[in-house]
């Protein structure tokens, strides 16, 4: 694995010993900063799973000003600082070993607002749009931030449930990737129906 274009392209990336983590090859990951990107201005992102960190990395590497990796595994953890070493990105990272909801809880604490997530959570937990649901809860996206999921192929996320939309959908063998947008103004407005609508059952 490399990071494939940017400020770090070229450079080498570890991967996580065992075989616990699915890195998403380079390949896939081209694809998918050519589906987002493939550039940006600025911006935080989030790994939620991180494994090798190498999505957030490319992100960096492409102009992100900012990325959090989290990730449960402690050789996970090394692995993803020392790509960031590799990279030469340390400075512009945070890296944090924790579970993926608790996680979220402690960045929303802090006023946390992402502009790209990336989502590749163990293909058996199958919760990727619930973690979506709670970032909408707790006020962390910006208006028109890309969530990029990936998630086992044989399985099909909502194409649009709340304020996220389903903007494109891939599938690469065994690994799918299904980018949302979000759109917290379609939220608030699709809520003003609901409400309205209750109101006048009420009334009736």
């Amino acid at each position: 694995m490399r990071v494939v274009s940017g400020s770090a392209k070229g450079r080498p990336l570890k991967a996580v010993p065992g075989m616990g983590t699915r890195p998403t090859t380079d390949k896939v990951k081209e694809a998918i900063f050519s589906m987002i990107g493939p550039f940006f201005d600025g911006g935080v992102a989030l790994d939620l799973f991180a494994g090798t960190g190498g999505l957030a990395i490319e992100a960096l590497s492409r102009g992100m000003e900012k990325a959090i990796f989290i990730d449960m595994d402690p050789k996970s953890i090394e692995t993803v600082r020392a790509n960031l070493k590799a990279a030469k990105l340390e400075e512009k990272a945070e890296v944090y070993r924790n579970e993926a909801e608790r996680a979220l809880k402690a960045l929303a604490k802090r006023g946390v607002v992402l502009d790209v997530v990336f989502l590749d959570p163990p293909y058996r937990m199958k919760n990727g749009d619930k973690l979506m649901e709670t970032m909408h809860e707790k006020n962390m996206l910006a208006s028109g931030a890309t969530i990029v999921l990936e998630h086992e192929s044989g399985y099909e996320y909502p194409a649009e449930f709340g304020p996220f939309a389903c903007v494109r959908h891939a599938v690469y063998g065994e690994t799918a990737v299904s980018i949302y947008k979000y759109d917290e103004h379609d939220a608030a407005s699709s809520e003003d129906e609901a409400a309205g609508e209750a109101e006048n059952e009420l009334d009736e």
